[in-house]
């Protein structure tokens, strides 16, 4: 007697949910891929932007290094990004090609089927034949098996007419997937060709201009000396002056205990805001509304001198000519810092948490202003012989300094 075959559903539905997974997996990854390369495309045209700005100035060749090695860096990042989303395509394509090869086969033998039954359904559809069938049962128990077996085989052929036809709808979909996904791959690897000249252009600017250098080295490795002590200078005052702070907030406490002496007295309102900081932490928005990081956190070497090193308390960020300087989260002015032969700081504190912005040409709040997040609080300095407009921007617990890019976000 004809029966339903359950493990074939069963089959069915979970080739459907490895399906489905699969390509939300993919999509999401890809989704992923997709945001991250537009962001790097987007960083491109605010370099090219702001190099356009700055042409007709006379840049330093220390800058124009920098400006090369960030580039560079963007540049092979996107190339990346982009591979990595050809070759995801690449498997997808693979995979739908090797599911359609399947589902044609399938279709083959199910049509093949569905034929043959379709044959011997029209040999038997006569109502005679059918009641003839019935009749010769040797009892009533038989009869009954045998007119279930008939709506069975019945059932049995319109269920085969609409695998088939669910099956065909979905090679259609697959195919049309197929194409899409070429095509999308062709256009991301032109896309690449033009980002690799662009690199290699970049490259071998690069490339010349380390060779003019090279030729001067001891005379640029003297001024990178000069230009990290005068920030190691700033960067001394700077802890001088945290240092006093959390003292003052400790004495006001009550609290003079040895391990207080880097870490602020908290109020229990401070406390509060301490902890919304730290829970906003990767989501901070840039103390700037335009720009990139040209220098990032932390020692590294130097990109003239590999024999010297950097030492960076906290990031640069290159933005246009008149930029205003944000407050990155909500807090009290806690000093704005003058020092000799160095544009104004202003120093915000968030419970224990403290951001700095450096360089700035105009101050628009003072000592123990209240600012709320994204509070216009300054504009960055421009140098007015290189066209150059860059915010130093710093982050710290108390004295310890701590990347940036840990907390603003998309850094």
């Amino acid at each position: 007697m004809l029966q339903h075959k359950p493990s074939h559903t069963l089959l069915l539905l979970l080739s459907f949910l490895l399906y489905s997974t699969f390509l939300f997996s993919q999509s999401a990854k890809q989704e992923e891929l997709e945001a991250r390369r537009q962001e790097l495309r987007l960083e491109i045209q605010k370099i090219n932007q702001l190099r356009l700005e700055n042409k007709s100035k006379e840049k330093s060749q220390l800058t124009l290094i920098q400006d090369f090695n960030h580039k560079i860096k963007v540049l092979d990042n996107l190339i990346k990004v982009t591979n990595q989303q050809a070759n995801l395509i690449n498997r997808d394509i693979n995979y739908n090609q090797d599911k359609i090869s399947s589902l044609r086969d399938e279709l083959k033998v199910l049509k093949g089927d569905y034929a043959d039954m379709m044959v011997k359904s029209y040999k038997s559809k006569n109502e005679q034949s059918r009641i003839m069938f019935l009749l010769s049962a040797d009892n009533f128990k038989q009869a009954y098996k045998r007119l279930q077996y008939m709506k069975q085989y019945t059932d049995h052929q319109k269920q085969q007419g609409e695998t088939i036809k669910d099956k065909t709808a979905e090679l259609q979909a697959i195919n049309l997937d197929l194409i899409k996904q070429q095509e999308t791959k062709k256009q991301l690897i032109a896309e690449n060709k033009e980002v690799q000249k662009s690199l290699e252009s970049e490259r071998k600017q690069h490339q010349e201009l380390m060779t003019s250098i090279k030729k001067n080295l001891s005379i640029y490795s003297a001024q990178i000396k000069q230009k990290q002590q005068e920030a190691d200078r700033i960067d001394a005052e700077i802890d001088r002056i945290i240092k006093e702070a959390i003292a003052k907030s400790n004495k006001k406490a009550g609290n003079t205990s040895v391990a207080s002496s880097t870490n602020f007295a908290l109020t229990a309102e401070e406390k509060v805001l301490a902890a919304n900081f730290v829970s906003n932490k990767g989501k901070l928005p840039w103390p700037v509304e335009k720009g990139y990081v040209t220098l990032g956190y932390g020692t590294q070497p130097h990109p003239i001198d590999n024999s010297l090193t950097i030492k960076s308390n906290g990031v640069r960020i290159a933005t246009e000519k008149g930029s205003k300087v944000r407050a990155v989260f909500d807090g009290e002015v806690s000093a704005v810092l003058k020092m000799k032969n160095v544009n104004p700081i202003v120093m915000i504190r968030h419970g224990d948490y403290l951001t700095l912005y450096k360089n700035l040409s105009e101050v628009y709040v003072k000592e123990g202003d209240k600012v709320t997040t994204k509070q216009i609080i300054g504009e960055v300095f421009t140098n007015p012989s290189n066209g150059e407009t860059i915010l130093s921007f710093s982050l710290s617990k108390g004295t310890a300094t701590e990347n940036p890019a840990s907390w603003i976000f998309k850094m």
